[in-house]
């Protein structure tokens, strides 16, 4: 039955979608009506409301519900979706003050002489636009109006025109900002935690163990990046478009004529180009490059682009009249002046106000801020004044975000009842079980995706497929994708639902502008080559992750909060590294090895001459360990050849025999819970007894097909994939006993100064105590203890101060004890002070060159974060989905 509910819950929706009724009431209004249809009939023909759901009952979904709706509107942690209003009021503010038509014009103008270059000029703004607004019908409507009629009237092929205007206003949903993209991370966000959990409790049925390795974890996404991996990829699709036009204008030139106006490049027609690219450009720069410096949170960019929109709609509006670009100017000067404020000053602090320099730098703040402020309301006044216009945009703003908001709750109420008939599992269990593997599973989903965007919005595909796939294919350890590259492949086929008849709404938004002479059957075929250039990227971007997965992981490793050397996912990819480095500058590591092993060390105290001996011991093992990883990791290459294609087919057995299993399981508490006065009647108790026969049969006749070798075989691969792992954990230790030791010393070392200046102090206060108070003497004594031991290795000299503060404390002090004490530490510091200066004059610089020298091959791990080199060929590494399975 709870299969009937499910096909009613479907039929229910698709009808409601068809019949016109708007998809933010379809989606929740069919997941109501199926809940309680099948709650009654539980109640009048069953054991009760929950007898007819696979998992818990209405109540259950109705909390589920309650829970979805507080998470999207009172959950601190998913504030992500706080930016669609942002970057919504930003598109809107920068369509409606006519921005967009100005680049329009001034491009068409500047590529206009080259072949096909009205249509390359479209693409071009279409990027422009789509990376200032993201929204779909403003892009379209706005080139087509002013775009077509241009391109027609220059006998442009109708089918190419409208097909480039359709396709370059789609461009908003995959270049970053894209609310798509936006809701496609919010959505995965989820996913990730359930894909782990799966991932997990795989490893434990497959291997027993209880813990994961981490780096074997479901690699999480945020909207920022979802935003940088989705980068390259929208440029890609651009430079698809262009060449395609381009090409095509070469190939059939009659299609696509040059245009020449005759107006000339000088000086005033450049100026205009300025004034219209700069500033669309530079705000693009502070809202994506904000987000890739990590300086801004996705938030705050969109807060960035709202108040740079309305600074730039601003002087458009006004534009003709006096002082038309004052109050852009005033907010260029503000942010210069904020700029030179943070680089000169730094973190400017009220309440730490110690010199004129930070004075200085209050006061400068102070103006900056007041300037960019002034600006910020004089531009608002502008919009509101103007054609009211701010309000206008509010408006729209707030229905489109209200729009958004009321389908993510909707989908996630279809999406609770789609999971609370069995759905989610019927799924799960009929991509798990094709042939092929996730690639069979993602082609599959892809199809999906791509076919639905023929009906349906991208908001319900996004909100209401992702959520039941997603974990699925996150899951699966043979690809091992990220959730980023998942979501900008799934953001990418979502676009191609603008242009799919027979409901692509960039077709009925330019079918609505266009001129009669346009049929729709010319629009139709004129997106049907862009269709194909959309595939045509996605197929590239599935076959080179490293177009999606490089920015992200680039802008990590270099961000200030980058993982430390020593995080466990890193690993694989920095031991890459230093294989190659050790290849091509072994014999440098090995000199200068060699040369710190000839310092003279003799006059360290003897804890410190054994750690450094031990060190260079274990960097002279070092590369031998390295050795042992490249063998080991060939052998399992090797082995996997024979090993995978059983490993596959008998897991893949072992997968479908612990699905019945699990039904067994629910069959078996059926069968305690049934009998006279039970809940289950003990005519269905004997049902179920004969059911669970039946899939035991099933299970022996499943679980038969496995190879006899498969013990033997899995045991071999086993042993080679241990030896691997041992290699691996081997070189770790050797490599940060050869290192850790040298970052010891060397800090030690660079305290020689500071301990000497200490003496001082100490030597003051060994005299001065026994004319002192008690109290005041303790706390001397208590600070002096404190910051001498903030330099490493003093607990010999602080030991005869600690002494002291025991003599001080009480009410009978004992001043000239303590004194006694503090003589001894200063004996102490004294010898300590004469090793000290020489290691710093002698051994210091040696071990600084070895630093530099094995720092970023041996001493790696040790590092307080990777260098720049290794942090971007380390994120190379990571770009390419490493296939994990055989650990499973």
């Amino acid at each position: 039955m709870e299969l009937f509910f499910l096909l009613l819950l479907i039929v229910i929706m698709a009808m409601a979608l068809g019949s016109g009724f708007p998809v933010a009431f379809a989606l929740p209004g069919a997941a109501i009506i199926t809940i309680g249809i099948a709650a009654a009939s539980g109640f009048l023909f069953a054991t009760g409301p929950d007898a007819y759901f696979a998992h818990g009952g209405p109540s259950q979904w109705l909390s589920a519900g309650v829970t979805n709706f507080r998470g999207i509107y009172w959950e601190a942690e998913r504030d992500t979706l706080i930016a669609i209003p942002l970057f919504v009021f930003m598109g809107i503010m920068l369509q409606r003050s006519k921005i967009a038509e100005d680049l329009l014009v001034t491009m068409a103008r500047l590529f206009g002489p080259v072949p096909g270059g009205l249509g390359i000029s479209v693409v071009f703004v279409g990027a422009l636009l789509a990376a200032t607004t993201g929204i779909v019908g403003a892009t379209v409507v706005a080139m087509g109006l002013i775009s077509l009629p241009a391109m027609l009237r220059n006998n442009y092929s109708v089918p190419l025109a409208t097909g480039t205007i359709a396709a370059s206003g789609t461009l908003g949903q995959i270049i970053p900002p894209s609310i798509v993209l936006i809701i496609l991370a919010d959505q995965l966000a989820s996913a990730v935690d359930q894909a782990g959990g799966l991932r997990q409790a795989l490893y434990k049925q497959t291997t027993g163990e209880i813990s994961m390795p981490s780096d074997f974890g479901v690699v999480s996404t945020s909207a920022g990046e979802m935003f940088l991996g989705a980068f390259l990829p929208g440029i890609l699709l651009v430079l698809l478009y262009m060449v395609f036009i381009l090409g095509f204008a070469l190939i059939n030139p009659k299609s696509a004529p040059a245009v020449h106006t005759g107006e000339k490049m000088d000086a005033r027609f450049l100026g205009t180009v300025f004034i219209t690219l700069v500033p669309p450009l530079a705000l693009i720069f502070l809202v994506l490059g904000s987000i890739i410096a990590g300086i801004a949170t996705v938030n705050q960019a969109g807060a960035i682009g709202a108040i740079g929109a309305m600074i730039m709609a601003g002087y458009r509006l006004s534009d003709g009249k006096k002082g038309t670009y004052t109050p852009a100017v005033i907010g260029v000067l503000g942010l210069l002046t904020i700029a030179v404020v943070v680089g000169f000053f730094g973190s400017i602090n009220v309440k730490r106000i110690d010199t004129s320099d930070d004075v200085l730098g209050l006061i400068l703040a102070i103006i900056a801020v007041s300037l960019l402020m002034i600006s910020i309301l004089w531009s608002g006044w502008r919009t509101l004044k103007f054609q009211d216009t701010l309000r206008g945009v509010m408006l729209e703003t707030a229905k489109t975000s209200c729009l958004v908001f009321i389908i993510l709750i909707g989908a996630a109420m279809l999406t609770s009842s789609f999971r609370a008939f069995g759905g989610e599992e019927l799924v799960k269990n009929f991509l798990l079980g094709l042939p092929g593997g996730f690639w069979a599973q993602f082609f599959i989903v892809m199809l999906v995706i791509f076919v639905l965007g023929f009906f349906l919005d991208f908001i319900e595909i996004a909100v209401v497929v992702v959520p039941i796939v997603a974990p699925i294919l996150l899951a699966d350890p043979q690809a091992n994708v990220t959730a980023v590259w998942l979501g900008v492949m799934i953001g990418l086929n979502i676009q191609t639902s603008f242009l799919t008849p027979p409901f692509g709404f960039a077709l009925f938004y330019l079918r609505g502008v266009a001129p009669a002479i346009v049929k729709t059957l010319d629009i139709y075929k004129g997106v049907v080559a862009f269709i194909g250039l959309q595939l045509l990227a996605l197929v590239i971007v599935g076959f080179y992750p490293q177009l999606v997965n490089y920015l992200p992981y680039r802008s990590s490793l270099l961000s200030e909060t980058a993982p430390p050397p020593l995080n466990p996912r890193l690993q694989y990819c920095m031991e890459t590294l230093v294989a190659d480095a050790f290849q091509t500058n072994g014999t440098a590591i090995t000199g200068a090895i060699t040369t710190l092993e000839g310092q003279d060390v003799s006059y360290l105290p003897k804890g410190i001459r054994k750690d450094l001996d031990e060190a260079i011991k274990a960097a002279r093992d070092a590369m031998p360990k390295m050795e042992a990883i490249v063998a080991a990791e060939k052998a399992v290459n090797d082995a996997a050849e024979v090993y995978r294609p059983v490993h596959r087919e008998v897991r893949a057995l072992e997968r479908d025999a612990h699905r019945l299993e699990e039904k067994v399981k629910e069959l078996k508490v059926l069968v305690s819970r049934s009998g006279e006065g039970k809940v289950y009647s003990e005519a269905q108790g004997e049902r179920a007894k004969a059911r669970i026969e039946r899939l035991e049969a099933q299970i022996a006749q499943i679980m038969s097909g496995v190879p006899d070798s498969w013990e033997e075989k899995h045991k071999v691969f086993a042993e080679v994939q241990k030896a691997e792992n041992t290699a691996r954990l081997q070189y770790r230790r050797t490599a940060d006993q050869a290192f850790q030791p040298i970052v010891e010393t060397r800090a030690i070392l660079k305290g020689a100064d500071a301990l000497a200046e200490r003496r001082a102090e100490l030597a003051a206060l060994r005299d001065a105590l026994p004319g002192m108070n008690p109290d005041e003497a303790l706390a001397q004594v208590e600070a002096l203890r404190s910051s001498i031991g903030e330099i490493e290795q003093t607990s010999d000299i602080r030991k005869g101060i600690t002494d002291a503060r025991k003599l001080l404390r009480g009410s009978g002090s004992d001043l000239v004890g303590a004194q006694a004490e503090l003589d001894k530490s200063l004996a102490a510091l004294d010898e300590d002070l004469v090793w000290r200066a020489r290691g710093a004059a002698e051994l210091l610089p040696a071990l600084e060159a070895y630093d530099a020298a094995v720092g970023s091959t041996i001493g790696l791990r040790q590092q307080a974060r990777l260098p720049r080199d290794a942090s971007l060929e380390v994120a190379a590494c990571l770009s390419n989905h490493r296939d994990i399975s055989l650990n499973f």
